[in-house]
């Protein structure tokens, strides 16, 4: 593109953009004649109607129903009338209060026809000052969806490199460096690797050349000349155009000068309805017919589940989605790769379980009808006594997850999420150097519309005759807002735990009226039916709350106001997070740490409403229902929520737009005729933000780290699952969201924070699974304690109590006294208590307080010598790889070679530096006493395809 006059304000007229293209045309000969491709990408909706100029950006507004027919694509005539009057009203002086009714009016004291006036002359004078900025327009309102206008945002080559330079983009110079390895051996050892790996890489460019590395300096039009502008049109890429334009959207006021408040930015006047949509366009289409673009290769080695055992292209998909949607994938792909130790080891304790439970001899005691142990009712009345030999199966199925081996799983995912936590740091300082990131920091956001007008409030409410005069929110302007957000987050969390008392409840009321059943088989199977139908209850109330917590973090979240996006962001995760973590987690604490402990004992119950008892696990463990309603809990939301709600949701949403646009009432004809690109991503799903996708992989890694010890196979599954994730994840990106706009990210943000809390919180909550949950403190202090033999021989009649039963309270004994044709005197109950024949009946035995110290001591010792372990794994490993650092610096050298070359006037910039060259450079400087610190970053690969 031929390079744009100096000026960078000046720019075509409000008169009209057809008379400057005309102009162009005519006397400088500015656009040549289209080319068939060219013609054809017009067509398709990539460029303006000169076939040059790339569209950056699209704005679609409501059309008027009584609109007469304008030309397919101008510039707005009446833009120059509408502020012409606006100006001679404005002249006018207003006083005192009467300028509060007209905020919303494009003009003081000016009354418009109807609502959609004022929108029509905010858009107007809207798109004005993005001409003012420099950007260049075009409109199309006759597209082929009724009802709605296309303005087409096109930034110029001068705009470009002005926001690059306020935005500080680094980008490429001409100076071109090999990247070496530090020794011959390393050198054979990473080859030999590649060579092996190769299958596994996506075929992208960027693999091809991964040792190849351009060295990258913030843009300077002053320092142009070290760039390589041969090719403006490709200089800046599609997502770094579409990023300036829309960090020009977001600061370009309105009603700058005909109100008494500026609304700034395009996300107040989507908001107020000015325009309906704002989004970048995809590069081209994806079918096998269409012209290669990065989407489509993208779609081809990424967005395929064919293509699921291959590295992802993480490069390229920072290079098409941005840096803050590149390192989400980078983040899930490495998490996805660390699941696969996690796996093979957590399936070897389930294969430790199930190649020992014939040796199992607590299962086996069990199992044996010999012992012939009568067990005490399980509920009142209708439950008559039972065989503890006919929880064989349980006991069994038990200790595939209950065994010595649990405790080492445990110990080993601790440390896992620790290294876990540990190479993810190193992966994003390697992603900091390869996307140039070095340096980068976090620049102000913009404040939020909401924040604006409730400052805007409270100024005219402070003072009316200056409401000129902003001012900031407070805390006590924000009291309100944060008392609602604490007694809401409080009730939302108290509707989390009374629903697991209504699930109690159902299982308790369940069990008696299946107990009360004639048929045998309903009777034989009523623990195995409770708890399946009670975990399945569990599972649909956490999926229809985890939608209404969402909803409600957010409305509380805007309650609040935060100033900026990030703010708002961060709050709205912290809230999500809190209100779906106790959603989740709220029914698996219940079994794990208090079902079966707050139930009293036989004669003395504890009882809920004086009628329910409180129920207690059937054979002796709740273990192995922890282990039912975690996978079911798991294994369902993944499969429900993660999955079909992904693929269905957006898909339905398609389809709805599509019916309401009137497409249906199309000629056939005219429904045949293909849709320009900015109308076919019209039809595609907003992008709604990362947050629901971390948010599901994070309670997944809560899943995976929290009760490991009771579900070793969680790993397994989770890794089975996120194999399928990142694919779906990926086409839905490709193909069913419209192209979110690129932005830059260093870290993940509070969700490495989060991380962090839940596996520290995972350390301690696993101890007391171990402790508490599982029998493997009890069959230890058997052991070395009590037991004669030093076996777990006698360790199931060690931890049964006998109760006489005729010690029953009134009314509360058994219906069926004799269910074995003689009458039973006295039945067993899993507690440590004395006999009735005791001096002291039925109270606490000193074998209780033993097992309780070892329990507690227990949890002490695991807690703090996983944490010291964890503690060690981070110091020994380095956030910053040393080689990479050394990379850094010799970038370093090299740029100073580059400037000092360009102050000494040698304009010839070498094309390809060496290592030998690197070397050079290092003694010259080192000479020059000009060393350069090594700044805190680091690099991996070069390619950036390193995950899955």
């Amino acid at each position: 593109m031929a390079e744009e006059p100096n000026s960078e304000l000046q720019q075509p007229s409000a008169s009209g953009y057809r008379q400057h293209f005309l102009r162009d045309v005519i006397f400088h000969g500015k656009f040549r004649a289209l080319s068939s491709e060219e013609s054809t990408s017009c067509h398709h909706g990539l460029f303006f109607l000169d076939g040059q100029r790339r569209v950056d950006y699209i704005l679609t507004y409501p059309l008027r129903k009584s609109g007469g027919g304008r030309s397919s694509r101008q510039s707005d005539q009446s833009l120059t009338e509408n502020l012409s009057s606006c100006n001679l009203s404005h002249s006018k002086q207003f006083k005192g209060g009467s300028t509060v009714a007209d905020v919303e009016m494009g003009c003081l004291g000016e009354t418009f026809n109807s609502h959609e006036d004022q929108k029509t002359f905010r858009r107007e004078e809207f798109e004005k000052h993005l001409k003012d900025m420099g950007l260049e327009l075009e409109k199309d309102e006759e597209a082929m969806i009724p009802g709605l206008g296309f303005v087409m945002i096109h930034a110029p080559w001068n705009v470009l490199c002005r926001e690059a330079e306020l935005m500080k983009l680094k980008m490429p110079t001409k100076k071109v460096y090999e990247v070496k390895e530090s020794s011959s051996m390393m050198k054979k050892i990473s080859s030999l690797v590649n060579k092996v790996l190769e299958p596994l890489h996506p075929n992208v460019e960027e693999h091809h050349f991964k040792n190849i590395k351009h060295l990258s300096h913030s843009f300077s039009r002053e320092k142009q000349h070290l760039f390589d502008l041969s090719d403006k049109d490709n200089f800046f890429d599609s997502k770094t155009r579409s990023c300036i334009v829309f960090e020009i959207l977001k600061r370009t006021k309105c009603k700058a000068k005909y109100s008494m408040v500026n609304s700034v930015g395009i996300t107040s006047l989507l908001g107020s309805g000015v325009y309906t949509a704002a989004y970048p366009l995809h590069d081209g289409a994806i079918e096998e017919s269409a012209e290669p673009n990065d989407r489509k290769l993208l779609y081809e080695e990424w967005a395929n589940y064919s293509v699921f055992f291959k590295y992802q292209p993480i490069g390229l998909v920072r290079k098409y989605f941005g840096e803050k949607i590149g390192l989400y994938f980078a983040w899930l792909g490495l998490y996805t790769q660390m699941l696969i130790p996690a796996s093979l080891v957590g399936v070897i304790v389930f294969l430790y379980g199930c190649a020992t439970v014939d040796d199992n001899i607590p299962s086996m005691e069990i199992c044996d009808p010999k012992n012939n142990i009568t067990m005490c009712p399980l509920c009142d009345r209708v439950c008559s006594y039972w065989k503890l030999s006919t929880a064989c199966g349980t006991a069994r199925a038990s200790h595939l997850f209950d065994n010595p081996a649990t405790v080492f799983f445990s110990i080993f995912m601790a440390l896992w999420a620790a290294m876990f936590m540990e190479h993810w740091k190193r992966r994003q300082m390697r992603l900091n150097y390869e996307w140039d990131l070095t340096g980068f920091e976090d620049e102000e956001d913009h404040p939020r519309a909401e924040y604006e007008f409730r400052v805007m409030q409270k100024s005219l409410k402070k003072d009316k005759k200056s409401p000129l005069k902003m001012e900031k929110l407070t805390c006590s302007d924000r009291l309100p807002a944060y008392m609602t957000n604490i007694v809401m987050m409080l009730l939302m969390i108290g509707v989390t735990f009374a629903i697991v008392f209504g699930v109690i409840l159902y299982r308790i009321s369940t069990k008696a009226a299946l107990y009360m059943s004639s048929s045998p088989t309903t009777r034989s199977h009523v623990q195995l039916t409770v708890k399946t139908t009670a975990a399945i209850i569990n599972l649909v109330v956490i999926l229809i709350l985890d939608e209404v917590y969402g909803a409600v973090a957010r409305w509380l979240t805007v309650l609040e106001a935060p100033k900026t996006e990030k703010n708002f962001e961060e709050r709205l995760i912290f809230k999500t997070f809190i209100l779906k973590f106790f959603n989740a987690f709220s029914p698996i604490i219940y079994i794990a740490f208090f079902r079966g402990r707050l139930v009293g004992r036989p004669g003395r119950y504890l009882y809920v409403f004086e009628s329910y008892r409180m129920e207690e696990c059937s054979d002796g463990s709740c273990l192995m229902e922890l282990c039912i309603q975690l996978s079911i809990t798991m294994l369902g939301k993944q499969l429900i929520q993660n999955n079909l709600f992904e693929i269905g949701i957006p898909k339905l949403k398609k389809l709805i737009r599509y019916i309401r646009s009137e497409q249906g009432a199309f000629q056939e004809e005219e429904r045949q005729k293909k849709l320009r690109r900015y109308e076919t991503d019209h039809f595609l799903e907003p992008f709604g933000g990362l947050t629901p996708e971390y948010m599901e992989m994070i309670i997944q890694f809560g899943f995976v780290t929290l009760f490991v010890a009771s579900f070793p196979l969680a790993p397994l599954f989770a890794l089975l699952n996120n194999i399928i994730e990142i694919r779906l994840d990926a086409k839905k990106f490709v193909t069913e969201l419209r192209r979110p706009v690129a932005a830059r990210a260093k870290d993940i943000g509070i969700w490495y924070d989060i991380l962090r809390g839940v596996a520290k919180v995972a350390v301690i909550i696993n101890a007391f699974v171990i402790s508490f949950t599982s029998d493997f403190i009890p069959r230890m202090v058997y052991l070395y304690m009590y037991s004669p033999d030093g076996s777990l021989h006698g360790f199931v009649n060690h931890t049964l109590s006998y109760f006489n039963v005729s010690h029953f309270e009134h009314g509360k004994e058994t219906m069926d006294p004799m269910p074995y044709g003689y009458a039973v005197e006295v039945c067993r109950y899993k507690d440590y208590r004395e006999p009735p024949w005791s001096p002291t009946p039925y109270e606490i035995s000193k074998e209780f307080w033993a097992v309780l110290a070892v329990r507690l001591a227990f949890v002490i010792v695991f807690q703090n010598v996983v944490m010291l372990m964890n503690d060690i794994v981070d110091w020994l490993i380095p956030d910053i790889p040393k080689d990479i650092s050394q990379q850094i610096h010799n970038e370093k050298i090299l740029l100073v070679e580059l400037f000092m070359k360009q102050e000494q006037g040698m304009i010839n910039i070498p094309e390809r530096g060496t290592s030998s060259s690197i070397k050079e450079t290092h003694r010259r400087s080192h000479n020059n006493n000009n060393s350069t610190p090594t700044p805190p970053f680091s690099k991996e690969q070069p390619n950036g395809t390193n995950n899955f």
